[in-house]
């Protein structure tokens, strides 16, 4: 089921409100990145919460894109456009502290570090399935559009994937070991 379309409008219209169709992104803008997202999670059949995640998931940063659109003390306001759920997601993402979280992530059990404020939590078995796929969705954008990130990252990543299969959907995983596996450069013939 695809997001509603009048919250997306809404989303998207936040999102240039605040630069995103602005800032330069690999494959175009923030932007145009971010709704490549969401349209993947959408074509892998995620819930309507987790795609506008996706469309939403720079919002506050990331430990890997430090550019925050909105500051925290504004997190109401996206989540009056997109919804609490979807607005929980989005602060995991962005909240990730990277080195800290994804050596363990896969376990159930494992904590959960926030770069913002140096906390760690457990998140429950959904919200790890939801930053699992909005994580492959995201690296997935980049690798499909930019060979260069690909060929640096890809095998990292596929790395992390398989790491984490047992949360991601089924399309997630193939569409991961599709892209990242693949040989960047073929040898001319």
């Amino acid at each position: 089921m695809p997001a509603l379309p009048a919250t997306t409008d809404q989303a998207v219209t936040l999102l240039r409100e605040f630069g995103a169709e602005s800032i330069s992104h690999p494959g175009g803008t923030l932007l145009t990145h971010l709704q490549r997202v969401q349209e993947r999670l959408a074509t892998w059949k995620a819930r309507p919460a987790l795609q506008l995640a996706g469309l939403c998931h720079a919002f506050y940063g990331t430990d890997g894109f430090p550019a925050a659109l909105l500051p925290l003390d504004r997190r109401q306001d996206l989540a009056a456009i997109i919804g609490d759920e979807a607005e929980a997601i989005v602060y995991l993402y962005a909240s990730c502290d990277r080195k800290a979280t994804y050596p363990a992530l896969n376990q159930a059990d494992a904590a959960f570090r926030d770069r913002f404020t140096g906390r760690s939590c457990v998140p429950g078995p959904q919200l790890r399935r939801d930053f699992a796929e909005l994580s492959a969705a995201n690296e997935l954008d980049l690798a499909h559009i930019d060979s260069a990130f690909r060929d640096k990252w890809g095998p990292e990543l596929l790395a992390l994937f398989t790491r984490l299969q047992d949360l991601l959907s089924a399309d997630a995983w193939s569409e991961c070991r599709t892209v990242l596996a693949a040989p960047a450069h073929l040898p001319p013939s």
